[in-house]
């Protein structure tokens, strides 16, 4: 199990440490700026933030050991002159770096492998532990790619990177909104996926389409990895073929709706999810925290309650802000109130660690 927790926040990078008295709050690092994601490298020790500084831009952090350096930011070639590329409800697409959104840790056999998804839609790769980074031109250049379109976040973004344990060259992205794509190469080629999602926000001749689907967030079970499972937009699915084809998951109680996803590294029929209320509301049922987890491969459903707060609660759970350790049973999620809450025994009971943060963007095990 980890005893180390990265929280990012709309105000800094806070580390959470177990300790013999409970978990608390050990380290504040990059106070006041907003740090939308970091991840710890299990290869290495190596600990990555990414800062989005507003108006002066995104920036990369590395810490070896006790000291931050400030490395490269993925970023995008020059924009072809006269190219004016809008995206498919029209709004302009810029080409440089609005945010990054995932980051991942290549495979063992590639110490320096490093992924990276962006606004607006990028995904880049260092070989070299993010000293450099290259965009991935064959997926910038799709032709499929100026049909994305923006969700919530108005770009299009790539929040979801999966790289298969079998093979570190297999690489699975997904896309708000622009479905889940796939490369067999270490991201030379691309080809879309995701036959079976269905999305009811768009024209009818796009609701079964691939690129069409608002996937909120992409996870893949470790020990089977054909397994993998997406909260979408327009609810929960799950694929038994590497994300080829999905089967739509009903009667989801107390909702379908949400962002995070978070799978068990062993039993590829367990996940859990955080539901909400659907679009302009965007808030727990009933004002009551809540965490679904199947156990059946979405056959049926609990709901966690126990130690969560279940009177005015207006917690909402970005995608990233739910998070299981490699052992399989300790879950942590943080919330846009600043709460934070971990599990020890796979979510029948929440501890609170906290309320009083920022709010959270993302909440990784190190």
């Amino acid at each position: 199990m980890s005893d180390t927790i990265l929280i990012s926040t709309r105000k800094g990078l806070f580390t959470v440490s177990r300790s013999a008295s409970g978990w608390t709050i050990t380290a504040a690092d990059f106070l006041g700026d907003n740090v939308s994601l970091a991840i710890a490298d299990r290869r290495s020790g190596a600990v990555y933030a990414a800062l989005d500084h507003g108006h002066f831009g995104v920036k990369m952090h590395r810490r070896d050991g006790d000291a931050w350096q400030e490395i490269a930011t993925p970023a995008y070639p020059p924009k072809p002159e006269g190219l004016e590329e809008n995206d498919m409800w029209g709004r302009p697409i810029p080409w440089s770096t609005n945010r990054i959104w995932a980051l991942a840790a290549g495979g063992a056999n590639q110490p320096g492998v490093l992924w990276c998804g962006t606004l607006p839609g990028g995904v880049f790769r260092s070989n070299d532990h993010g000293t450099s980074w290259e965009i991935c031109d064959s997926l910038w250049r799709h032709p499929k790619r100026p049909q994305w379109m923006g969700g919530g976040a108005d770009l299009p973004g790539v929040h979801s990177i999966c790289v298969d344990p079998r093979n570190s060259d297999h690489v699975y992205i997904g896309v708000s909104t622009g479905g889940l794509w796939f490369t067999s190469d270490g991201g030379a080629t691309w080809s879309q996926r995701g036959e079976g999602m269905r999305a009811d926000h768009v024209p009818p001749d796009l609701t079964h389409d691939p690129i069409a689907q608002d996937v909120h967030c992409l996870v893949q079970c470790t020990a089977q990895p054909q397994r993998m499972w997406v909260q979408h937009h327009n609810g929960i699915f799950i694929s038994s073929d590497e994300g080829r084809n999905f089967t739509e998951i009903h009667n989801v109680t107390p909702s379908a709706f949400g962002f995070p996803v978070a799978a068990h590294p062993r039993e590829p029929d367990t996940a859990w999810f955080v539901p909400e209320i659907k679009d302009e509301r965007r808030i727990p049922v009933g004002g009551r925290l809540a965490v679904t987890r199947t156990r059946d491969g979405g056959k049926s459903f609990e709901t966690l309650t126990k130690g969560l707060p279940q009177q005015h609660a207006y917690d909402v759970v970005y995608r990233h802000a739910l998070d299981i350790d490699e052992g399989g049973d300790r879950l942590v999620m943080g919330s846009t109130t600043g709460g934070l809450w971990i599990s020890e025994d796979q979510g029948d009971s929440w501890s609170e660690i906290t309320h009083t943060l920022p709010p959270v963007y993302a909440a990784r095990f190190a």
